[in-house]
């Protein structure tokens, strides 16, 4: 008997295996879509919505006693039938972006559409899209379905969040201050409130983070309260900002030194984040700072060949 039982389980182990063996068939990589049409869907999914819905914006405009000055979003419809659509409110602005970001090479470059709204002005300062900003927000997609968000403020380094974002916050101004409450308790007085819709070109296109299909334009609210007005991250004594030597608003493909990088064997950091912006073994501060460290703006050009010395490795 117990050698009938050896032989049934070696039998059910010998199947077990087979199955697996022939079930562990990896499929196939598929490519990201072409970004022109991506681009192409996303704007009239975005435009339907942005004709199809509206925000509370009669509560923002008066506000009743107990007003939370949450955005709240809804169909046009129903009681709501008479409601003026977010089409008519919004502004826009557009991003030139290059299908190489995602992979491709068929060397497009396509244009995507960003849509912001202010529903109350801050009366602090604005963050530029490299700015580190103290914030809270809530992201969803078109259907309303909510896939992160943070309740309380916290700081974020807009560079290290989605391209869009970053560009859409840099169109809203933050608070003007704390405010001690007589209770002890604090809070950010006049932020700004806001919403942006990104097309997917803008925010994870063929990625799919938890909750996010591939290819969803994405909605965020947010709050911004303070601002680190000219972020400097690397605190090499240039604003992260002014590391941004394209113009394209996007300081994470600003690289001076990656040819430098990749031959040591050194992981390649956009000037942002990288305290040495010509790998020439000085640093970006120094070479831009007098003997008593006092930063010396412009920049110095030592050789005069019109690139300054922090990012000119033979400035002789």
């Amino acid at each position: 008997m117990r050698i009938i039982r050896i032989l049934l389980f070696t039998i059910v182990v010998i199947q077990f295996a087979s199955c697996k063996k022939d079930d562990g068939i990896t499929p196939e990589a598929i490519p990201p879509r072409m970004l022109s049409e991506v681009a192409l869907e996303n704007e009239t999914e975005i435009k339907e919505y942005l004709q199809t819905h509206f925000y509370n914006y009669e509560e923002f405009s008066n506000p009743p006693a107990d007003f939370n000055f949450k955005i709240v979003l809804d169909t046009i419809s129903g009681e709501n039938a008479g409601k003026e659509p977010l089409m008519a409110q919004v502004e826009s602005t557009t991003i030139s972006v290059s299908s190489e970001v995602f992979g491709l090479d068929d060397g497009e470059i396509v244009n995507q559409t960003l849509y912001y709204l202010s529903a109350r002005e801050g009366l602090g300062e604005s963050p530029t899209a490299a700015d580190s900003t103290l914030l809270r927000y809530e992201g969803s997609l078109l259907n309303g379905n909510v896939f992160d968000g943070t309740t309380s403020f916290n700081w974020q380094y807009l560079p290290f969040f989605l391209r869009g974002y970053a560009q859409a916050n840099s169109n809203f101004k933050g608070g003007d201050g704390i405010v001690v409450n007589p209770d002890g308790t604090t809070e950010i007085a006049n932020s700004g409130i806001g919403i942006m819709l990104l097309p997917s070109g803008l925010a994870y296109y063929n990625g799919a983070p938890a909750g996010i299909p591939q290819y969803s334009p994405l909605i965020f609210k947010v709050e911004i309260g303070l601002v680190v007005v000219n972020t400097d991250y690397d605190n090499d004594g240039i604003p992260s900002i002014m590391e941004d030597l394209n113009g394209d608003g996007d300081v994470t493909n600003d690289n001076t030194d990656r040819e430098q990088e990749l031959r040591i064997g050194s992981p390649a950091f956009p000037n942002h984040i990288d305290s040495d912006d010509d790998q020439d073994g000085t640093p970006t501060r120094e070479e831009i700072s007098d003997s008593e460290g006092n930063i010396i703006f412009p920049y110095p050009d030592t050789d005069g060949d019109g690139t300054p010395d922090y990012l000119d490795r033979d400035n002789s």
